[in-house]
């Protein structure tokens, strides 16, 4: 029997299954949508559906570099507790070196990673681990030179901020306080052309009420826009921002006189952007009592 993508859609959402196990089930069993539920139970990966909906916001970010290629990794846990675990590690790190050979997330999501496509290493560690587990990001960086650093690193090469720095021209040491000082201060662009246009607008209209707020002439005011917003692009963009090793200089200049040029970077902190569920214990507990 022919196996449709809507089967595999079907499957899917009922189980929670991988997309890659979903398809192996109905294929092993013929496209017998209630065997191939049971077949994926047997196997332990219908499991994860009931843990699909839990809030996975804790893990490691995993780093490395290959001839000019760098990838950062973000596989995400339900608690610390499972990003110390050895095993969780090795999967980490065995994820992050298959990154390298791929473009994106959906590739490597599919990319072989011991025989098995790195979606069904997910499920399958779910199922032992008992926590849902989330591949939430992978980014790439490209120079000449690609230097890394982790931050409160749980493991070589995996913690929880990864970063990423792109060079052009050989690294001489500088990359790695540059990726030091990116975790540091979180710039939110390489330069002031790569800004988020709707970050810059929303800026400048806080600016422009704050300054309207002195009372001052519609030209002093201009003037004061410009400054202020001057400012603002030395403290959020990383080649304008003071460099933390030697504050008298920028970043930029900073590479200039290393003879490099940035090119590139990332920063990857885990769970960044998740809402992350606050529970309250005691008052579960209270309701609890209440009811019985």
């Amino acid at each position: 029997m022919a196996i449709t993508a809507s089967m595999v859609k079907e499957l899917r959402e009922s189980t929670g299954a991988g997309m890659m196990d979903a398809k192996r089930a109905l294929t092993e069993t013929d496209g017998d949508m209630e065997a191939a539920v049971d077949w994926l139970r047997t196997k332990g990966l219908a499991k994860a559906a009931k843990k699909s909906g839990r809030i996975a916001a804790e893990g490691l970010v995993g780093v490395a570099v290959s001839d000019g290629v760098g990838v950062a990794v973000e596989l995400n846990s339900e608690t610390d507790f499972v990003a110390k675990n050895t095993d969780f590690q090795k999967m980490v790190a065995g994820i992050t070196n298959a990154a390298l050979n791929v473009a994106d997330i959906e590739a490597l999501k599919a990319a072989d990673l011991g025989g098995k496509p790195v979606e069904t290493v997910i499920s399958e560690a779910i199922a032992v681990i008992g926590e849902n587990m989330t591949l939430r990001r992978m980014v790439r960086v490209t120079g000449d030179s690609v230097v890394s650093y982790v931050h409160n690193a749980a493991a070589p090469d995996m913690g929880k901020i990864g970063v990423l720095v792109g060079l052009k021209g050989a690294d001489n040491g500088i990359g790695r306080q540059i990726a030091m000082h990116i975790a540091a201060t979180s710039p939110a662009s390489l330069g002031e052309a790569d800004l988020d246009p709707a970050l810059i607008e929303r800026e400048k209209a806080v600016l422009t009420e704050q300054a309207r707020e002195s009372g001052k002439p519609d030209a002093v005011i201009e003037k004061m826009i410009v400054g202020r917003m001057a400012k603002f692009f030395e403290e959020v963009t990383l080649l304008g921002q003071k460099f933390v090793v030697n504050p008298d200089i920028t970043v930029a200049q900073a590479a200039k006189e290393a003879g490099v040029e940035i090119v590139g970077f990332v920063r990857v902190a885990v769970g960044e952007g998740i809402e992350k569920k606050e529970e309250d214990f005691a008052a579960e507990v209270a309701k609890t009592l209440q009811g019985a």
